[in-house]
C-alpha cells in the first residue's frame, strides 16, 4: 500500500454522469504490480464538507505510460469534485488496495458481467486475461445506450454482448435475462454492480453448478479494515469488504 500525488493526464466525459480519469506517478515514479479488482482511495481535496476519501476500482493500468485508468461516477459532493480536476491538476491516491479476481490458468469459457459503472474492473480483468491469451465474453447492461461504457475497449478484448431497460442498445431487459445464457455454458462468471443484479447473476451460476466471483461495491470509508463501514456477512462470519474482498467467491457470501 503506498500514499502517492498522480498527475491527471486526461479527464474525459463519457456521458453526462461518468468521467475517465487516466493519471500517472507525480515525477514518472514507476507504478507498482496490481491486480484485477483491486482498487485506490482518492482524497478530496478543497471541500468544506468531505472529509473521507472515495473508493474507485481500477480500471485498466498501461504499463508502458506508466498510467492508471480511474471510471468515476458523479453521485455525490466527492465525486463530483474529483470528476471536476482538470488535466494537470493532482490526485492524491492510497493504492493498491484489497484483493483481486482469479486469473484463470487455462483456457476455458469465461464470462465478465457488469451494470453499470461496476464494469470499471471487469475491463483490466479482460485485458490480463487477453494478455493470458484467453478471450472472455462481456455482457454489459444499463438503463439505455449512454450508461454502457468503453464499448469499443471491451470489443477488442472479446465479445461484447449488452442489454438495456429501455432496448435502446442491445437486447431488452436486465442481464440476467439475456438469450447468450441460455445458448452458452460457462466454466466461470465474474460480475460487478447493484447488488440486486450481481446477486441475481450469482443465484444464476448456483442454478448450473458454475464458479462466480463477486466484486462488492460496499461503502469503504478507509480502505484498509479500520473503520468498519463495510462489513458483510460471510460463512466465515463478519468480514470487511476492504481487506477481504472486494472480491469473494459467491459460497463465501450469505446471500
Amino acid at each position: 500500500m503506498q500514499v502517492v500525488d498522480f498527475t491527471v493526464r486526461s479527464n474525459e466525459p463519457l456521458n453526462d454522469q461518468n468521467h475517465l480519469l487516466k493519471v500517472t506517478p507525480v515525477g514518472d515514479e514507476k507504478l507498482p504490480e496490481m491486480y484485477p479488482g483491486q482498487f485506490v482511495q482518492i482524497l478530496v481535496d478543497s471541500s468544506l464538507h468531505v472529509f473521507l476519501r472515495r473508493p474507485i476500482s481500477i480500471n485498466f493500468v498501461d504499463k508502458k505510460k506508466n498510467e492508471i485508468w480511474l471510471l468515476i461516477q458523479k453521485v455525490g459532493e466527492g465525486t463530483k469534485k474529483i470528476c471536476s480536476i482538470p488535466e494537470g491538476g493532482i490526485l492524491n491516491l492510497i493504492f493498491p488496495l484489497g484483493n483481486s479476481f482469479t486469473l484463470p490458468e487455462k483456457r476455458g469459457s469465461y464470462l465478465l458481467v457488469a451494470g453499470g459503472v461496476g464494469s470499471a474492473p471487469m475491463l483490466f480483468l479482460g485485458s490480463k486475461m487477453k494478455e493470458n491469451g484467453i478471450e472472455a465474453d462481456f455482457l454489459l447492461g444499463g438503463r439505455s445506450a449512454k450508461d454502457i461504457l468503453q464499448r469499443e475497449d471491451f470489443a477488442q478484448l472479446g465479445s461484447l454482448y449488452c442489454t438495456t431497460e429501455d432496448g435502446s442498445l442491445g437486447e431488452k431487459g436486465f442481464v440476467t435475462h439475456h438469450s447468450l445464457l441460455k445458448e452458452k455454458r460457462y466454466d466461470f462468471i465474474y460480475t460487478c454492480g447493484p447488488k440486486p443484479m450481481m446477486m441475481a447473476v450469482a443465484e444464476y451460476a448456483r442454478n448450473q453448478g458454475i464458479e462466480c466471483e463477486v466484486s462488492l461495491e460496499n461503502l469503504m470509508a478507509c480502505g484498509f479494515g479500520v473503520c468498519l463501514c463495510c462489513v458483510e456477512k460471510t460463512v466465515r462470519g463478519n468480514v470487511c469488504a476492504c481487506t477481504e474482498g472486494p472480491v469473494f467467491n459467491m459460497k463465501e457470501l450469505l446471500w
